[in-house]
């Protein structure tokens, strides 16, 4: 049973499924990055989320500049949350010094689960399994 199913019934009356990127510094992650993730969890924490999956995602130069930072790292989180922390994770994202910006996308149970496998580097088996009769057939 995945993540979002265990716990459908409640996740819908009272938390919400969301996939937040947050934006920090290249070098501030590169110099500490159990700091840096520290940071973004205790942000999360305040807000009353429930971390359930996490990783950095893509580091490089960035667009263009932010806040002074040319070079920036993305920070993805899956976490489940009740509608009302979004103020205050919006507010603790401002008043930080770790994270320069946020994105917080609202997911329906089935691409959060996907999600949450490809953060955890799950490989669903489905597509092995469609190759392995055409390889006896040759």
């Amino acid at each position: 049973m995945s993540v979002a199913e265990a716990e459908s019934e409640t996740v819908q009356a009272k938390e919400n499924l969301y996939e937040g990127m947050f934006l920090v510094g290249s070098s501030q992650y590169a110099n500490d990055p159990e700091a840096t993730t520290e940071a973004i969890m205790a942000i999360l924490e305040r807000a009353g989320a429930t971390v359930v999956a996490h990783r950095p995602w893509q580091d490089g130069k960035l667009a263009y500049e932010i806040e002074g930072h040319r070079k920036g790292l993305h920070y993805l989180v899956c976490f489940k949350m009740a509608p009302a922390g979004m103020d205050v994770l919006t507010r603790q994202c401002q008043l930080s010094d770790v994270v320069i910006r946020q994105l917080v996308i609202k997911h329906v149970p089935e691409l959060f689960n996907a999600m949450v496998d490809a953060l955890n580097g799950v490989l669903h088996e489905e597509e092995p399994a469609a190759e392995a009769p055409a390889a006896k057939s040759e």
